[in-house]
């Protein structure tokens, strides 16, 4: 408990984009967040006054960091599980738990326990061997000659933002990534119409709270934009990604922002991913929400009442913005340009030094046409990258 204000003082382990909006979240509600920050440099720690630099691999760093939190939290998944329970063991209130958390640190742990609950996901197996890949393509169809290709290979832990997934299209091309040593799962190519995500959060009470359904959109494995609501998504279809998204947050006792990541396919819904965090397809609920995701996390892992998640417009529209070619006008004067051109997009920028293909930042539109708000968030975001319009010509 922060002894100037008596409220809260939270711990959120990771310096990235995620902690600094999860700090702007915390200012409005009077408490006090504290980032363990790799490097001064991490967006977090350019911003936050209650900063602690050290590794989140580092047990004693952890230790130190979690003293005076009523509770400690994160901004990835990368704390070693067996470092979460041993804070746990000291008596450390961490949300979500080493229990949860497992699910979305390890692929092959998060698919044998959706299969367990009966939730829709792809066909999958354990990769141990070479050997294993085409025996599981021809487990998926054995009427096949030489079995069904391409499929998706996943690393098991550490993935994120396209890295750590392989699609593959014959044993020979497999064999380059199962010789780098990798732990890995297999899954089939799933026929997916788009992709869906379902946020929702949970509180140690019980309590649970949705946002509306969203549709993300993909390019190399990053996502580019993210739309609110999902467009021409049928009412029980968003209804049955919620309830499921909350059967997964309440069976998994999850606490805090949980992501589940969807295809939409003809016969249904498939799980694709899990994130116990705030996560990127719920930037838009900064000004599209009644109460942002950051916000929403904060509340949760406190067990504070959950807040309202009605949108703010009919129609909220998130464009990722990643680093180009460092070259050009300077993003100071792109900014100042977009912010005539396009007073009401909503800029969000991250701290962190370009590079080509990084998420620097965000922008979010909203409106009551899907079509022009769609144009406006991918012109502001193709604006501040390149300095033209979505197009390729000048301003």
């Amino acid at each position: 408990m922060d002894n100037r204000t008596g409220l809260p003082i939270v711990g959120m382990v990771g310096g990235g984009q995620l902690a600094r909006m999860t700090h702007q979240a915390a200012i409005a509600l009077g408490q006090s967040l504290r980032v363990l920050a790799v490097s001064p440099d991490d967006g977090a720690a350019l911003v936050a006054a209650d900063v602690q630099i050290g590794s989140h691999t580092d047990l004693e760093a952890l230790r130190r960091f979690a003293k005076g939190c009523e509770v400690v939290t994160f901004d990835h998944e990368h704390v070693p599980n067996a470092h979460i329970r041993a804070l746990e063991a000291d008596g450390v209130n961490i949300a979500p738990g080493s229990a949860a958390l497992q699910f979305a640190q390890d692929k092959g742990a998060m698919r044998e326990r959706l299969a367990a609950l009966g939730a829709p996901i792809p066909r999958w197996a354990r990769v141990r061997t070479l050997d294993d890949i085409p025996a599981f393509a021809a487990s998926l169809d054995p009427q096949a000659s030489g079995g069904v290709w391409p499929i998706v290979l996943k690393a098991t832990t550490g993935g994120y933002d396209g890295k750590g997934v392989w699609m593959v299209s014959s044993p020979e091309q497999a064999a380059a990534v199962v010789d780098s040593g990798i732990e890995l799962i297999a899954e089939e190519r799933v026929p997916l119409r788009r992709e869906l995500a379902a946020v929702v959060a949970r509180s140690p009470f019980g309590q649970v709270a949705a946002f509306p359904v969203v549709e993300t959109v993909q390019e190399n494995g990053i996502c580019v934009e993210v739309i609110a609501p999902a467009p021409n998504l049928k009412t029980d279809r968003a209804l049955e990604a919620q309830e499921l998204a909350i059967r997964i947050a309440t069976e998994l006792g999850v606490v805090g922002i949980l992501a589940v990541e969807l295809f939409e396919t003809d016969t249904g819904l498939v799980v694709n991913e899990l994130a116990m965090r705030p996560h990127n397809s719920g930037h838009w609920t900064i000004e599209g929400a009644r109460t942002s995701q950051f916000e929403q996390h904060l509340r949760a892992v406190l067990d504070y009442p959950l807040g309202d998640t009605g949108l703010t417009a009919p129609w909220v529209v998130m464009a990722n913005v990643l680093g180009g070619a460092d070259d050009g006008m300077a993003i100071d004067e792109r900014v100042h340009h977009l912010m005539a051109a396009e007073p009401g997009v909503k800029i969000h920028l991250y701290g962190k030094q370009v590079r080509p293909g990084r998420k620097i930042g965000h922008v979010t539109a909203l409106g009551s046409d899907l079509d022009d708000t769609r144009r406006r968030a991918r012109h502001a975001a193709a604006w501040l990258v390149t300095g033209t319009d979505i197009e390729g010509g000048p301003q």
